[in-house]
């Protein structure tokens, strides 16, 4: 608008025949509004381990509301660190953390296998329920063939595998394990995911290390073989060594897993936290455990076709020594990473005041984040429960909230800009949106410019208000998809906040 324009627009306006509110819209247009800086970007997530009891609940058999309770801590925990996503065991053995018609309610709720809560509630709901209203991703985590586990002390439910299905376990060392070599089980186990894909909004599916079991010995010391010989032979073998079969049938089980999961609902993101060392000598500093030929993991094969979409290599060692050092492993990870899907490795932070000072998680978060769509996960929660020095550290490498980074092979769609209104009042300013795409939300990131910066959160989707206690210079409204796109912003400035809006750079009314 020229300068004789705006003299005119002024006198209509004083004089009563134009509203004055356009005219405050055309002054702040033509000026550049503050762009606001992009958040912070990075995966920050724990695991929540339940079999055992060893991270949640503290024991079983505790009531209802205590259970809640401890669950609650956690994700305040979680929240107040500014970490965005928890990695919760659902499935610690054909057992589940929730309510399921295929599995029995799991021994380490009530102390009893097939016994549910009492008073009644879903573990998993709650969990998903409670994540979400504090901003935070939840995560499925699976294991996909461990069939009970040595520790375990109540009775085996009637509606177990083992019991319905006797064929398809194996007695295995002190375990029972589900056979992947039988295409039931492999169909079982995709089932049993599909099954809480289906009914639960989780915004990940992850399986970890486990595949064929660790190696069991006998009384005498011996290593014992996974007996495994009807499958076999049922097999044929498909032409292959019996090792490289078993690579296979893991190999077919992931890639089913993966496409399944796409199929359902495609914006759910699948992870995988295998051993960190895929095999000795890669890269040529490297010894120690043979995943490879111990488990029957190729993970390497995984990470290479793209059957996940983020990849978290348990990388439980420091940076040195060499022949385990995390750096190495990290950067020799990423140079395999040629679909460029997440590569957020795990991190023994329960080492941390028992081998480790803070430094080292310290030290490998940084190196982390020298790569592109940063992230890490912490084994495990407990970790970052009551560790005092560790909080410090942390508190100082996460000083702003972070989104979770975008999938773009998933989609790359930005979703729309909100609907923004702003209401001033005489020491606050309360900010109101809508969500204007046909796309589900998940977070809105909300920024707010004062004397100090640019400030950032992340709420969730249900939240559609703010209220500051004081007058912002800027404020900047974005949404959030469900694989992680962002909005372009809306920015408002105080001319003194009128009620419509702009999208930051163009300057143009929407």
């Amino acid at each position: 608008m020229g300068h004789g324009m705006k003299y005119i627009c002024l006198i209509l306006a004083l004089a009563g025949w134009l509203p004055a509110p356009l005219f405050a819209l055309e002054k702040t247009a033509a000026s550049a509004l503050p762009v606001p800086p992009a958040p912070v970007r990075e995966f920050r997530a724990a695991w929540v381990a339940t079999v055992g009891n060893s991270c949640w609940p503290s024991k079983p058999g505790l009531p209802t509301a205590q259970q809640k309770s401890e669950l609650l801590a956690i994700l305040d925990r979680a929240v107040a660190l500014k970490l965005n996503a928890v990695i919760f065991q659902v499935r610690p053995a054909c057992d589940a953390l929730y309510e399921s018609k295929l599995e029995p309610w799991s021994e380490y709720l009530t102390g009893v296998q097939g016994r549910a809560p009492s008073p009644y509630y879903d573990p998993l709901a709650f969990a998903i329920a409670e994540a979400h209203r504090r901003g935070l991703e939840l995560h499925a985590w699976f294991n996909p063939f461990r069939a009970h586990h040595f520790q375990s002390v109540s009775p085996i439910a009637p509606n177990h595998i083992s019991r319905t299905h006797p064929e398809l376990t194996r007695n295995y060392g002190r375990y029972l394990w589900l056979d992947p070599g039988e295409p039931a089980v492999r169909a079982y186990s995709l089932r049993v995911v599909l099954d809480v894909l289906k009914r639960y909004d989780v915004d990940g599916i992850h399986f970890d290390d486990y595949f064929y079991p660790y190696r069991e010995k006998n009384s005498t010391g011996r290593e014992i073989e996974f007996s495994d010989d009807a499958s076999w032979k049922k097999s044929g073998g498909g032409g292959l060594a019996r090792d490289d079969w078993r690579r296979h049938n893991v190999d077919v089980f992931m890639e089913q897993v993966y496409h399944a999961i796409k199929a359902e609902k495609p914006w759910v993101k699948f992870g995988v936290s295998p051993f960190g060392i895929w095999r000795p000598k890669y890269p040529a500093s490297i010894s120690g455990f043979d995943s490879y030929a111990e488990l029957y993991a190729d993970s390497l094969k995984w990470l290479r076709e793209g059957w996940c979409d983020y990849f978290t290599p348990q990388l439980y060692w420091g940076i040195q020594p060499a022949p385990t050092s995390f750096s190495t492993l990290l950067e020799w990870w990423n140079s395999q990473n040629v679909r460029h899907r997440h590569l957020w490795p795990g991190m023994n932070s329960l080492k941390v005041s028992e081998k480790w000072q803070p430094a080292e998680i310290v030290n490998q978060i940084s190196l982390v984040r020298r790569y592109p769509d940063a992230g890490h996960v912490h084994w495990s929660v407990m970790a970052l429960m009551k560790n005092p020095a560790l909080d410090a550290a942390l508190n100082q490498l996460y000083r702003q909230p972070a989104l979770v980074p975008a999938s773009p092979w998933l989609a790359a769609t930005a979703p729309s800009s909100p609907k923004v209104s702003v209401k001033v009042g005489k020491q606050s300013v309360q900010a109101v949106w809508k969500n204007t795409g046909s796309e589900p939300v998940r977070w809105w990131v909300v920024q707010n410019r004062a004397e100090e910066g640019w400030n950032t959160q992340i709420l969730p989707a249900s939240r559609t208000e703010i209220t500051w206690d004081s007058r912002p210079e800027a404020i900047a409204i974005c949404a959030v998809d469900r694989c992680g796109n962002l909005s372009a912003p809306v920015v408002q400035v105080p001319e003194k906040y009128v009620a419509s809006t702009f999208r930051s750079g163009g300057g143009k009314l929407k």
